[in-house]
C-alpha cells in the first residue's frame, strides 16, 4: 500500500476530530512532520532532554505549549517546531489536524499532520531536544510494531501503545497518537 501525502490531506479532511473539551487542561500542539525519502514516507520524531520540565527524556513529536501570541493551535505547533528543531514555517505544508490527546500530566495536546517538501535538515535546540531521527511511516501501519498493554489509571482501564524502533522505545501519548 502506497500512501502520499494527498492521500493524507483527504483522509484528514472528511475525519470528524475529537476534541477535548476538558477544562483545566494545558493546550499544546505538536507537528507530525512527514515527508519522503526513497519513494516512501518517513515520520520526524525527537528525544526530548533530561532538563526540560515534562516529558525528560521520552520519544516525541516537536511541538509546545500554546502561548498568548499564538492565534491557532497549528500556529503554535509550527512556532514550537522551529524553536525545538530549527525547521521553517514556509517548509512545511499543514495536511489536517487529528484527534486532540488527553495525557495524565494534565495536556491536551493537538497533533497537527504535516509535510516537508524536501528531506529536512534541523538545528537542534540543544536545551529541549538531545536527539532527532525519522521512522518510515510503514513500521507504524504494520500492527506487528504494535504493542498494547492495559493499564489502570484513576480507576479506569485504558491501553498504553508501544513501538520499539531501533533504540528507541515510543510510548505513550506520541505512541497513542501514532
Amino acid at each position: 500500500m502506497v500512501i502520499s501525502p494527498d492521500h493524507i490531506r483527504q483522509f484528514l479532511e472528511s475525519f470528524q476530530r475529537q476534541e477535548c473539551s476538558s477544562r483545566g487542561l494545558i493546550s499544546a500542539g505538536v507537528l507530525v512532520p512527514l515527508f519522503e525519502r526513497n519513494g516512501e514516507l518517513h515520520v520526524v520524531l525527537t528525544q526530548r532532554t533530561n532538563e526540560v520540565k515534562h516529558h525528560k527524556g521520552q520519544i516525541s513529536f516537536p511541538g509546545g505549549v500554546k502561548n498568548e501570541q499564538d492565534t491557532t493551535i497549528i500556529e503554535t505547533a509550527l512556532r514550537e517546531t522551529e524553536e525545538e528543531i530549527g525547521l521553517p514555517r514556509n517548509e512545511v505544508t499543514v495536511l489536517g489536524m487529528l484527534n486532540d490527546f488527553q495525557t495524565p500530566s494534565g495536556f491536551r495536546i493537538t497533533p497537527v499532520v504535516a509535510f516537508l517538501l524536501s528531506v529536512p535538515s534541523f538545528s537542534i535546540n540543544t536545551a529541549e531536544v538531545s536527539r532527532i531521527f525519522d521512522v518510515p511511516l510503514s513500521f507504524f501501519i504494520d500492527a506487528r510494531n504494535e504493542r498494547v498493554e492495559r493499564r489502570e489509571r484513576s480507576g479506569k482501564m485504558m491501553n498504553d501503545y508501544f513501538y520499539r524502533y531501533g533504540q528507541y522505545e515510543i510510548w505513550g501519548a506520541t505512541a497513542a497518537m501514532l
